[in-house]
């Protein structure tokens, strides 16, 4: 056995000060229904937060089937593991700091809700008023889950696991909570400018995309990448079933994100799988266009990009905008996806041209096709000739960029300093599955290492 170092036990120790910090917290009763909340929304939003939740290991999936065979699970767990990190975070500060008491609009106050303080037994969330206030908090823990997950894949099969989950801890408290109090907090500044996010374009994906951007240029080039060495997917049926996980989830992630079973999720549920669809023919069909043959991939790439981009507008537009809206994000990330690969840009996975640059195009596009008509609580866009409106968005998408690029490449580069980042060369040429889990994924075989010796498990 290695010798144990003071980097091996701090996140342990962390947690148990959290664990036994939790004992002291007063128990408080949960909330009394006393005729303020409908059944049938609280029904859909237990249901939505479990759809949202399915989208984390699908996102593994997705990931994991596109990595070389010789990182595939090490790239799974850093997208599970956030599961874990940000629940923790969550309770104990993170849903404080998203929708806690605003200090200037910009963070709430970590205080408001200290371990969850006064959540159960709390007043319904102004925006959600016929739910209990740990169910939308638990709502959106699922989006804080999932967003760090997706920065991942630009920086796979080169990063060490613990300083990833250091990075997730970080990016939570200073890069999301920030974003989503400006956005989805009624005292955020940029909620009162009337910026537009039904579900995540700003507060998810571009902040991720941003983040993968930060995260390769910190991080560097693959040793592979430099070589011009073309990697093979680990497992393609791994990235369909991922993306399957992913637009069944995503329908929680858009729908539920009208806080009620009401004919608002009915819309934003159709303008999200039409969106997909019309993405996922898209990417495919551009393809086709230009001489390739039509593949698994490209639909499956496709799809994710037509979700990420529907994500802002599923409930500010119609269902027939949403086919173009899927249709143009598509082409445009295929078009970016293009001119990353000629670049010396290591985003292993397309995280920005696909993340990022969708949610930005989600974002412009619902400020050109929102409507009135379809959520009086929204606004009408460039379209219906409201440029205003169509500026504003144009504004918010600027100042999330620029926060979460600048505020995430700081992070990248503090990290790297007490925790190196980048695994050794001979690490990456193992692959991080042996190197950083002991672990090894080989056609239907799991290899373990136990007590020095590899043994194996059939996993068909």
């Amino acid at each position: 056995m290695s010798k144990i170092t003071s980097k091996q036990i701090i996140p342990f120790l962390v947690l148990l000060v959290i664990a036994v910090a939790g004992i002291f917290v007063p128990s408080l009763p949960a909330f009394n229904d006393g005729g303020t909340y409908n059944a049938a929304d609280i029904a859909w939003l237990i249901v939505a937060t479990a759809l949202v939740f399915l989208m984390t290991p699908g996102l593994a999936f997705f990931y994991g089937g596109m990595v070389h065979r010789k990182n595939v699970l090490s790239t799974m767990i850093k997208s599970v593991v956030a599961a874990g990190v940000v629940s923790v975070l969550w309770i104990v500060v993170g849903y404080s700091l998203c929708f806690g008491k605003s200090i200037g609009g910009f963070i709430g106050d970590p205080m408001t809700h200290l371990f969850f303080k006064d959540v159960a037994s709390g007043a319904p969330w102004s925006l959600a008023p016929t739910i209990p206030l740990t169910l939308f908090a638990l709502f959106q823990l699922m989006f804080a889950i999932i967003t760090p997950g997706l920065v991942v894949g630009a920086v796979a099969e080169r990063i060490r696991f613990t300083s990833y989950v250091l990075f997730i801890v970080l990016f939570s408290l200073l890069v999301y909570a920030p974003i989503a109090h400006w956005t989805w907090n009624p005292d955020g500044f940029l909620f009162k400018w009337g910026v537009l996010d039904f579900a995540g374009g700003t507060v998810v994906h571009i902040s991720a995309g941003c983040a993968a951007l930060a995260g390769a240029l910190v991080l560097k080039r693959r040793k592979v990448h430099i070589d011009n060495k073309e990697i093979p997917p680990a497992n393609i049926p791994y990235v369909l079933i991922g993306t399957g996980l992913l637009w069944f989830g995503w329908f929680g992630f858009n729908a539920g994100s009208a806080a009620a079973a009401n004919a608002l999720s009915v819309s934003a549920f159709a303008t999200t799988n039409t969106a997909a669809a019309a993405a996922g023919l898209s990417w495919m069909f551009f393809d086709a266009m230009k001489g390739k043959k039509p593949s698994v991939l490209g639909f499956c790439i496709g799809a994710v990009v037509g979700l990420v981009a529907i994500t802002p507008a599923a409930g500010f537009v119609a269902i027939p905008q949403s086919i173009f809206i899927g249709f143009f994000a598509a082409i445009v990330s295929n078009v970016a996806v293009y001119y990353k690969s000629k670049s010396k840009l290591d985003d292993a996975l397309d995280v920005f041209p696909c993340h990022g640059i969708g949610g930005m195009v989600g974002m412009i596009l619902t400020g050109i096709f929102a409507t009135k008509s379809v959520n009086s609580a929204g606004n009408d866009g460039l379209w219906l000739g409201n440029v205003d409106f169509f500026l504003t968005q144009l504004k918010a998408l600027v100042i999330v960029v620029g926060y979460s690029f600048i505020v995430s490449y700081g992070i990248f580069k503090f990290i790297n300093l007490v925790l190196p980042m980048r695994v050794s060369e001979t690490d990456e040429d193992l692959g991080l599955d042996a190197s950083q889990h002991d672990e090894k994924y080989v056609q239907g075989t799991l290899l373990v290492t136990h007590n020095g010796a590899m043994q194996e498990h059939s996993v068909e």
